[in-house]
């Protein structure tokens, strides 16, 4: 694989999908993991406005600090990135709250996967105010090979640009 073959056809594709959509932008959730990273610079390098958010809910230092710092550094070398937090921790434990009592047959993944659905829900607002379409981070082999992926959640996107690489070419290139 040519990195920068890749690279320059994604963007490329970006580009036509966009203008095509009549929306002047992007908006990308970015969770501080390589594909995310990924995806938010493809994202940049169309030259179209792009909002980086991050949404942290009961977040693990480590993980909000390198996505900061990957905001950080795409904002500095394009000048049409802006960051977006949105901690939505207050959100997710008021839903925890009110939520009725009783046995949780999940083992906890339904109050997992409605982390994925609060997240998806605030890049669409965030989307629709800035006329922007949703960028998906996920890859071939994660969200469309074996499907890991929240339904109406982090796979509610408008496009998914690395959906076509596995792990190790979104790796290729970082």
């Amino acid at each position: 694989m040519n990195p920068e073959a890749v690279t320059e056809h994604i963007v490329a594709w970006l580009r036509a999908y966009l203008e095509k959509s009549g929306m002047e932008g992007w908006v990308v959730g970015v969770s501080g993991g390589i594909d995310s990273a990924v995806t938010s610079t493809l994202c940049a390098l169309t030259g179209a406005p792009t909002v980086c958010v991050e949404m942290p809910i009961h977040q693990a230092p480590e993980q909000v600090t390198r996505a900061s710092k990957h905001i950080e550094s795409l904002c500095a070398r394009h000048p049409r990135v802006r960051r977006s937090t949105v901690s939505l921790t207050e959100v997710y434990d008021t839903l925890a709250k009110a939520l009725p009592d009783g046995p949780d047959e999940s083992r906890g993944l339904a109050m997992a996967n409605s982390r994925a659905r609060l997240r998806m829900t605030t890049l669409y607002a965030l989307a629709q105010r800035a006329k922007s379409l949703v960028a998906g981070t996920g890859n071939k082999v994660e969200d469309f090979g074996v499907g890991f992926y929240t339904k109406y959640g982090d796979g509610g996107v408008d496009l998914s640009p690395i959906a076509d690489l596995n792990k190790t070419e979104v790796f290729a290139l970082a």
